[in-house]
């Protein structure tokens, strides 16, 4: 993933500096992940998003989170270093091939126990996740036409305070532009529902690809 493109490429650049690095096993994930991939690649989230989803983490105090769209694991790993020593998890995707690397990659980072991997529709493995069984933490990163239905699943289970974090909400800056296409228009009505959601307290950042923070508001209809 490049540094923000809408924004002006010094500033970008000056950002990133400044923002706590990459150890050596994510640089190396994100190595291997350019060398299989190719191209999909760009689907790893950048750097300075996995700084900031540890420290939300963290912040946050959550012992259970989940994540839609799990790919090599370089997000994963971010979210799982942010929880205690008992905390967990839940990380959803489809593909073998790419979760694979993912879990070679727990296991090198000590996680292994902390990361359990669902394969199969996000949506299904969502629905099947008790909603007694309070979630502090999410990361949304999948693909863009299903995002509102893994919004309500995962706001449903979400604890008062518990945060949502959501990828790719400026879709390299296209998202004001009334003609485009691909994933802009999908988006745009996404960010309009949660703009409209009284049930939440929300912030869209220019970070990366636009990174929306999700707060459940602790009184209100849920």
């Amino acid at each position: 993933m490049k540094a923000a493109e809408f924004i002006a490429p010094a500033v970008a650049e000056y950002a990133a500096a400044h923002t706590t690095p990459p150890d050596a096993l994510l640089a190396e994930l994100a190595e291997e992940t350019r060398r299989l991939m190719g191209d999909r690649s760009t689907m790893q989230i950048a750097p300075e998003q996995g700084t900031l989803l540890t420290l939300l983490v963290q912040i946050s105090g959550a012992r259970l989170a989940v994540e839609v769209g799990t790919f090599t694991g370089y997000s994963s790993i971010c979210i799982a270093r942010g929880l205690p020593a008992d905390g967990r998890l839940i990380a959803c995707d489809v593909s073998e091939e790419w979760t694979d690397v993912a879990r070679r990659y727990w296991a090198k980072a000590g996680l292994g126990d902390r990361v359990e991997l669902r394969l199969g529709p996000a949506a299904d493995t969502l629905r099947a996740i008790p909603p007694d069984e309070h979630v502090d933490f999410a990361f949304i990163d999948a693909d863009k036409a299903g995002y509102p239905v893994y919004y309500e699943e995962v706001l449903t289970r979400l604890r008062p305070g518990g945060l949502i974090a959501v990828d790719n909400t400026l879709q390299h800056g296209a998202i004001t532009d009334p003609a485009a296409g691909g994933n802009v228009p999908v988006m745009r009505e996404f960010n309009d529902l949660v703009a409209r959601d009284d049930r939440v307290t929300s912030v869209l950042l220019p970070v990366a690809d636009g990174l929306t923070l999700v707060r459940k508001n602790a009184t209100g209809p849920r």
